[in-house]
């Protein structure tokens, strides 16, 4: 008989094998609800089973509309961009580092001139602040935040 978390685990790969894309997003609370355990639970599966070098991505959101959406990477250059912006992007990034990001995900294709122009404005809008940590916190919310959905929308026609 396996473990809690193996059952987590299987469930997990289960949705992302039958949904429409390599990506499921469910709430943490109802994840624990099903298998009768504490959300720490559902922490420790994410943090240990779904791993980038496992290859996945997970994105979290805590709190009453929180969720949990986990991406399944492959050779795709799309996915290599997502797998590039988790490792680029830490807790915090400067400028150069930014831009440096941004424009080697042009050179792979990942990103048009135009969708980079986009993240650029959103990240490079401001001037230096009197808080400069403060600003690399932020930048690396809003650079992660804008990168993820462009990288994992589907192209509009």
């Amino acid at each position: 008989m396996g473990s809690l978390s193996d059952y987590i685990e299987s469930y997990l790969k289960l949705l992302l094998d039958n949904g429409p894309h390599d990506c499921v997003e469910v709430q943490r609370r109802e994840l624990a609800e099903r298998f009768r355990c504490a959300p720490s639970q559902i922490n420790y599966v994410l943090s240990t089973r779904f791993t980038v070098e496992r290859g996945y991505v997970v994105e979290t959101r805590r709190g009453g509309g929180g969720y949990i959406r986990i991406y399944r990477l492959d050779e795709e250059p799309e996915t290599s961009g997502i797998h590039m912006v988790y490792e680029s992007v830490g807790d915090a990034i400067d400028r150069k580092a930014a831009e440096d990001l941004v424009a080697r995900l042009v050179d792979m294709g990942v990103l048009d001139e135009r969708d980079a122009a986009c993240v650029r404005a959103a990240v490079f809008d401001q001037e230096d602040t009197e808080a400069p940590e403060l600003e690399r916190i932020i930048r690396a919310r809003v650079l992660r935040a804008i990168l993820m959905l462009m990288l994992t929308q589907p192209p509009t026609a």
